[in-house]
């Protein structure tokens, strides 16, 4: 089965990724051919509220019980399943005709750094989201569960998109930034003419996650996330708490480097909400300052980390917070002076939506072909390795259209 489909010359794919801000799983579904690779389709499917919450438990190990890690395994298994093949019916194409589903899963918990309380050096990742339920239900042979042979090898298991970004994004003439705004911010530099050695990216920190956490705070609930950045227009940002919020000590750790909800997650936002409220701070202002740490951590991290070695002509932004224009204006107003055009993926000619659903088929993709689909340069692992654990279907899968 996986010879017939490593040998074919061009490949249908799946690629499903949910994200740190939980709003949903985006299905991809890609026509890859060599190295170049073709959108056909692209759906998001939002959690249902009861799931969301309960996914959110799972960020805290206290409520993290090992029952309902397992119950979610399984449920989201289902969940991707069903989005996969919507997006194949939505295409006009049957599952019969898709090659491969490559599934990033939901991380609960993302643990890089080494420890040793067993004497024995370990970190670790969880990604949850049953491979084997999706393929048995999809009958579509399914990659999952990418992040742990990178770590395997002594790496950070993150960043991935790199990889696909260098074969879809690289130029012979200008060094290019592509910036993610999901719940973490993640940068990738693609220095220009530059060999896959060369490319380097890393976590600038948080993205739309502080944001989106202050703001349900403050609408208690009513609102996941600062429509097109208006609440933070309407405020004033404070310099005392931005200053304070530059000095987490995540900004200055070398490369190479990750960071998730287990840093700037729902304890890190109810520190921020208690310092805004003992300097005085309304609602809108804390909006505006928690909206400009995102863009100086993104300035900051191209300052620290890339000016030095590659003068950036252009960041190409992406993710949610590429809607927010509150963030994005202020992203042209700190990269003007270092003479960087600032733009989002759609003013670049792609689908800022589908950017990630798409890597994770093109990482898919080349775990079925035996090719390494990791970049040590940007992971920090010993060598360059093939992510992803195989499921085989057993059969034509189980769900029927009535049932997606």
């Amino acid at each position: 089965m996986l010879r017939t489909i490593a040998d074919k010359t061009e490949r249908i794919v799946v690629g499903l990724m949910s994200g740190t801000s939980v709003d949903g799983i985006d299905a991809a579904l890609v026509r890859i051919r060599g190295n170049k690779t073709e959108l056909l389709q692209f759906e998001n499917s939002p959690f249902p509220e009861s799931v969301r919450s309960k996914i959110f438990e799972l960020f805290t190990p206290e409520t993290a019980t090992v029952d309902k890690v397992g119950y979610m395994q399984v449920l989201l298994g289902e969940l991707y399943a069903r989005s996969a093949l919507r997006a194949i019916r939505q295409a006009g194409l049957t599952p019969d005709q898709v090659d491969i589903i490559g599934c990033h899963g939901q991380t609960i918990w993302h643990a890089p750094e080494w420890t040793s309380p067993d004497g024995i050096p370990v970190h670790y990742t969880v990604q949850i989201g049953d491979g084997a339920v999706i393929a048995q239900r999809t009958g579509i042979v399914t990659v999952s569960d990418f992040r742990v042979a990178d770590l395997a090898a002594g790496g950070n298991g993150a960043p991935l998109v790199p990889f696909t970004e260098y074969q879809m994004y690289r130029s012979e003439t200008e060094t290019i930034l592509l910036q993610n705004i999901g719940g973490i911010g993640n940068m990738t530099v693609l220095p220009k003419n530059s060999p896959p050695e060369l490319v380097f990216a890393f976590d600038t920190g948080p993205g739309n996650m502080i944001m989106d956490a202050v703001i349900a705070h403050l609408t208690d609930g009513k609102e996941r996330y600062d429509a097109d950045g208006q609440m933070a227009a309407r405020g004033n940002i404070s310099p005392e708490l931005l200053t304070e919020l530059q000095k987490d000590p995540y900004y200055k750790k070398p490369l190479p480097k990750t960071t998730g909800r287990e840093q700037f997650g729902i304890q890190y936002t109810r520190q921020i909400l208690e310092r805004a409220e003992r300097l005085g701070l309304s609602g809108e202002d804390v909006m505006a300052t928690v909206t400009e740490l995102t863009a100086w951590s993104i300035e900051d991290a191209y300052l620290r980390y890339a000016a030095h070695r590659y003068s950036a002509d252009r960041l190409i932004v992406g993710g949610g917070g590429s809607y927010n224009s509150t963030l994005m204006h202020r992203l042209h107003e700190r990269f003007a002076p270092h003479s960087v055009i600032v733009e989002t993926q759609e003013a670049a000619g792609y689908n800022s939506d589908a950017k990630e659903a798409v890597a994770f088929a093109i990482l898919a993709d080349k775990c079925i072909l035996e090719q390494a689909n990791t970049l040590p340069s940007v992971t920090g692992a010993r060598m360059p390795v093939i992510m992803g654990k195989i499921s085989l279907p057993a059969g034509k899968g189980d769900l029927s259209d009535a049932d997606i």
